[in-house]
């Protein structure tokens, strides 16, 4: 299950703008999934021309979600709503600045019963902005 580039990331997540933090599903497959986003002034998680901690999280929760949609959609299912159900060993690194265009990668280790857990990274070229574990509980 490989996806396609330019497919809709609209289709694939339950948020809505302003709240959509991925711009673009670049690799989906049964483990591997990765996303971009660049940040722009005008995103609802930008404080003092940085995206927050909270948006790094929120980018990652998202990558979650276009996986989980991606695999619904190609199966013929809906998209479905999911919630942050732990976060682990999370580290901030570093904040990307307005223009950056960041990556995020998850690779599942685990789903069992709805729940999803996942390590996550989020970057820019050299520069790791997050990583940490993040666990997703579908409803």
């Amino acid at each position: 299950m490989n996806c396609e580039q330019d497919i809709d990331i609209l289709t694939l997540l339950p948020q809505k703008p302003p709240m959509v933090m991925v711009e673009r599903l670049l690799h989906c497959d049964t483990v591997v999934t990765e996303t971009e986003f660049t940040v722009r002034e005008d995103c609802i998680m930008v404080e003092n021309g940085q995206l927050t901690p909270m948006g790094l999280v929120e980018n990652v929760a998202q990558t979650c979600a276009a996986r989980m949609g991606y695999i619904n959609v190609s199966s013929g299912k809906e998209v479905r709503v999911g919630v942050i159900g732990a976060l682990r060993d999370i580290e901030i690194h570093s904040l990307p600045p307005v223009g950056s265009t960041i990556k995020t990668r998850i690779e599942v280790s685990e789903e069992v019963f709805g729940m999803t857990l996942a390590q996550a990274e989020s970057y820019c070229g050299d520069t790791l902005f997050a990583s940490g574990t993040i666990k997703i509980a579908l409803l």
